[in-house]
């Protein structure tokens, strides 16, 4: 394609499928930037458009004995939660451009720049939404941040790798994901240094997985939050956006760029998200656990004063 010399050719053919380009590439870069692209839940049903989207969890098969449905005359019913996941985060990126800007680099070489700056702005955006939401709805679990990272870390995983209810049969490595902020990313990097192994490049940043567990290091999770242990599809987060569009600014020699986009976050698995326990911080940031006598039922407060009874589908009151 030609080069643009002028914001006022934006209008054309040329320049409009040259917009279209630029905005599908922005839109893979994002997505390749995100962290939390690669655990959101994906199993959604519904349009976007209309405002919401719903995520679906089914409860496990209980085995009956054999001849139970012929003696009931009929099967268990499929039981299950829906999770209702509203598209209400509206952003966008409005930047206005003058005639005089482009004068040496043309409208597309302008352009180039900055939608390269979006991709690392919607993206950061998106992912600090994501593990805000994380954050906020995560079980804290009791452990000795002092104590050695090996130790510290294996007891998270753990934790979830041994969840049991009626949703979960227990969590393979595979599927959890481990988000730490940079300090307790050095910490793992640190300790793998010190290790002998020739399996392990000390050289690199990345590591990838440790303890069969992916591993991820993160400058968006919320302030105070060391690390986040969590299964793949426990949070859905949609995202929709509009394609680049220029808008003539009155009475002047500049032009608008716009990039609009919506997204909705929320919990599928409030029960496969875990933090550690922040001393003396209560339940703020994150759910504490505890059971109910009665039924025996594992319940998570949430800093919301919101009770969820994660071994079947019914939702009780803080009260």
């Amino acid at each position: 394609m030609p080069r643009i010399p002028s914001l006022s050719m934006l209008t054309t053919d040329d320049a409009k499928l040259y917009l279209k380009e630029l905005y599908g590439n922005v839109i893979a870069n994002v997505m390749k930037n995100l962290i939390s692209a690669r655990m959101k839940n994906r199993d959604l049903s519904g349009d976007p458009s209309s405002g919401s989207v719903i995520a679906k969890r089914f409860a496990n098969a209980k085995p009956q004995k054999y001849g139970t449905a012929r003696a009931a005359g009929k099967g268990e019913k499929v039981k299950g939660e829906e999770v209702v996941v509203q598209i209400d985060y509206d952003q966008e990126i409005v930047e206005e451009i003058e005639e005089k800007d482009v004068k040496l680099g043309g409208v597309d070489g302008l352009m180039d720049r900055r939608s390269s700056n979006h991709v690392v702005r919607m993206a950061s955006d998106l992912d600090t939404k994501f593990f805000q939401v994380a954050f906020d709805n995560a079980i804290q679990v009791e452990v000795d941040l002092t104590g050695p990272v090996e130790d510290v870390l294996e007891t998270m995983i753990q934790e979830l790798e041994n969840t049991k209810n009626s949703f979960i049969d227990g969590v393979p490595r595979q599927m959890i994901r481990m988000v730490l902020n940079s300090a307790w990313y050095g910490k793992i990097r640190n300790q793998l240094d010190k290790t002998s192994r020739a399996n392990v490049d000390t050289t690199t940043e990345e590591f990838y997985t440790w303890h069969g567990v992916q591993v991820d290091s993160c400058i968006n999770l919320p302030n105070g939050c060391p690390f986040l242990v969590m299964c793949d599809g426990a949070i859905a987060q949609p995202v929709m956006s509009s394609q680049y569009k220029p808008d003539m600014i009155p009475m002047t020699e500049a032009w608008a760029i716009c990039l609009f986009y919506h997204a909705g976050t929320n919990v599928v698995t409030p029960d496969l998200i875990l933090m550690p326990k922040q001393s003396g911080s209560g339940t703020v940031g994150g759910a504490t656990k505890f059971t109910n006598v009665k039924t025996e039922n594992v319940l998570y407060v949430t800093n919301k004063d919101a009770v969820k009874l994660c071994t079947d589908s019914e939702q009780y009151s803080a009260a």
